[in-house]
């Protein structure tokens, strides 16, 4: 194949593509409807399907509709027919490896706030029989909406709720009609909390009873959880990669080899769509042991280090975890504040632990700390603050770790508006850009300008943010102790840099007689 050919079906089909492959980029029905077309669904659910196709399981591919209204793949994947490398590699028992593979499962892309009647278009196809989703923890949350005749929803759970309708509307209210929704964001009983704004937006649009019967009756919301760290575009290498592939691929996705499905739901819908008969880690089970270990362990730790770990210099987590001092800050923070708050903590959760030790080292990965801190504040919600209230709830103490972790964050988010959905901030002297929800961006620049170097000023930003329940589901500032710990981290962090007040704790005594003047 030419260098720098296009990675189309035109483009590919004269070259190594061989009769079963095209088959499988172009020729089969669309099967499942995802909104979410970003790097995790290409390099997990996406993947998945591709897995299935190949071996006969499933014949279907995906139509990946834009989440929100900046989203920048729908025109990447149109321009390349929905193909896509997906680059894997990692350490599996002890030797690195290195999987690439074109991955043909996804048919088009869509973007609903300008092609809303193709989205609608799908909700009429009887061929359509699944749901996979991934907007962030932030996509499942209830948002008070019109519904516009002709014009695409904002919120994710507002475009579900339409599209159902209309294939209601369209296609009746048999259970041959009715949908398997499988969300796969990181939110706790993702698909009974989807299944529940649905309903609740239904009723605030005025639709009729007859269609929640049908969304009770006839579609099923399965709870669960996914594992896989992917690291999306290979900013630093995908020039080598082009060359490497003999085509110039814009959606390049990177992930590890490691993946984990838990889906609860019933012999049916694992008969439909059987990711296990492919020899993939999907397990048809309850989520909650698993997702506890996970959410906590894996991405609670991710949270954990990413505002300290980036304002200590880092850019990626294999950085962080070669970094002597920030390695054991992440493993003081699993050991001695997440890991005794997980339930079941048995030789599973211990082992499960290791491996999340070693997928934060994995010398393949480019995991970006500032691509992790999107969204930060929801993160730190479900990830973090449910170990920092269990431990106020079961030993009658605050934990160390995470109330500093929440004030690096804070110190990571002193920045001005300069968008929409971003805060311009400065590192060393550096400016960075950090992601939020608007109405987040919104109040942090609000709530910081008012600090203008004042003590008394600093105290009433971080009561202001501590307080403010639309970002932790509740009031931080009633949590005792909590407000008046993060503001003397805070103090410290500015007085001595991050990395000496990190020294400081993972030392120990040294940092509690410091903060307790």
């Amino acid at each position: 194949m030419e260098r720098g050919a296009s990675i189309t079906l035109r483009g590919l089909q004269q070259s190594f593509l061989s009769d079963s492959e095209r088959k499988l980029a172009g020729n089969l029905p669309e099967k499942i409807v995802q909104f979410g077309e970003g790097n995790f669904l290409r390099g997990f659910v996406d993947w998945m399907v591709h897995q299935l196709n190949k071996k006969g399981l499933f014949q279907g591919r995906i139509a990946a509709i834009q989440p929100t209204p900046h989203g920048k793949v729908v025109p990447k994947l149109q321009a390349q027919d929905g193909l896509y490398t997906c680059i894997l590699r990692g350490i599996e028992n002890g030797r690195n490896v290195e999987q690439i593979e074109l991955v043909s499962s996804i048919s088009r892309g869509i973007n609903p706030y300008e092609q809303w009647s193709e989205v609608l278009q799908l909700a009429e196809s009887p061929d359509i029989k699944f749901v996979f989703s991934n907007t962030t923890e932030a996509g499942i949350t209830y948002w008070k909406e019109p519904n516009v005749a002709d014009k695409s929803p904002l919120s994710f759970p507002g475009k579900l709720t339409a599209f159902l309708y209309h294939r209601f509307k369209v296609l009746g209210d048999g259970k041959e009609t009715g949908l398997k929704i499988f969300p796969c964001e990181l939110v706790e009983n993702n698909g009974d909390l989807l299944k529940e704004i649905v309903l609740r937006i239904a009723d605030d649009w005025g639709l009729p009873v007859s269609f929640t019967q049908w969304v009770e009756r006839s579609n099923r919301f399965c709870n669960t959880l996914v594992d896989r760290i992917v690291t999306g575009y290979p900013k630093d290498e995908a020039d080598v990669y082009n060359e490497q592939l003999g085509y110039v691929d814009q959606l390049l996705t990177v992930g590890e080899p490691y993946h984990l499905f838990v889906i609860e739901a019933d012999e049916e819908t694992a008969r439909a769509i059987p990711f296990h008969e492919a020899g993939l880690n999907v397990h048809w089970a309850k989520v909650k042991p698993f997702r506890d270990m996970k959410v906590r362990m894996l991405n609670g730790a991710h949270t954990l280090m990413v505002p300290v770990a980036f304002l200590c210099g880092k850019d990626t987590v294999f950085e962080t975890m070669q970094d002597d001092l920030l390695r054991r800050w992440v493993e003081k923070g699993i050991d001695e504040e997440i890991l005794p708050m997980v339930d079941g903590n048995t030789d599973v959760s211990w082992s499960y632990r290791e491996s999340v030790i070693e997928r934060f080292r994995n010398p393949f990965t480019k995991h970006y700390l500032l691509d992790i801190a999107l969204n930060s504040f929801a993160k730190f919600k479900t990830r973090l603050l449910p170990t920092l209230l269990e431990t106020v709830e079961k030993e009658q103490r605050l934990p160390t770790i995470i109330p500093f972790s929440l004030a690096a964050l804070l110190i990571l988010y002193q920045g001005s508006k300069s968008g929409e959905n971003t805060l311009a901030c400065t590192r060393d002297g550096q400016n960075y850009t950090v992601r939020e929800q608007a109405e987040t961006i919104s109040f942090l620049a609000e709530a910081w300008s008012a600090y203008q170097g004042e003590e008394k000023q600093l105290q009433d930003v971080i009561e202001t943010i501590l307080r403010q329940e639309s970002l932790w589901g509740q009031n931080l500032f009633e949590i005792p102790g909590l407000a008046e710990k993060v503001h003397r981290y805070v103090t410290l962090i500015a007085q001595r840099g991050m990395r000496n007040a990190v020294k400081q704790l993972v030392e120990g005594e040294a940092l509690h007689e410091e903060i307790s003047r």
